[in-house]
């Protein structure tokens, strides 16, 4: 099978605000327990290897599979942390071992009278036969967002 080597990009903005304050939702983010309280597919995906090594230059590795599905791999570099303000990541997706996408992701917190302003940001180049899942990757996030609003509700 020869495979269409062709790009797309895709980009999306995706703001949230949530009843909590900064600190709270910054620490969803920065403290490791927190974060596998909410982050990943839930129970439509079998754990596997995960490391955490949240400072600029730290690696994040998040793998699993999917029930009766594919193997999802996810590995990020933090570039810039600003506690309490930004969060700037670049990371790669694989799908059963094949380069999926290459991400710039910025995350923005913002003190609101209500709680916290949240902003996801996010610019990705897809890879030949993954080229149309810009629109995939903004759902994906819109649940990752939902996930993180249920765990700090």
């Amino acid at each position: 099978m020869t495979i269409e080597r062709r790009l797309a990009r895709a980009g999306f903005t995706l703001t949230r605000d949530y009843p909590a304050p900064i600190e709270r939702v910054w620490n969803a983010f920065a403290e490791e327990d927190k974060k596998l309280s909410w982050w990943g597919a839930g129970d439509a995906i079998e754990p596997g290897e995960w490391v955490f090594d949240f400072r600029v230059g730290g690696h994040d590795f998040d793998a699993g599979t999917f029930h009766n599905g594919p193997i999802s791999r996810y590995e990020a570099t933090y570039t810039d942390i600003v506690e309490h303000v930004r969060i700037v990541t670049t990371y790669d997706m694989w799908l059963d071992g094949v380069h999926l996408s290459t991400s710039v992701a910025s995350l923005e917190f913002e003190p609101i009278d209500e709680g916290t302003r949240f902003t996801h940001v996010e610019h990705g180049v897809f890879f030949d036969q993954f080229w149309t899942d810009g629109p995939g990757r903004e759902k994906g996030t819109r649940g990752l967002l939902e996930a993180l609003g249920n765990y700090l509700a």
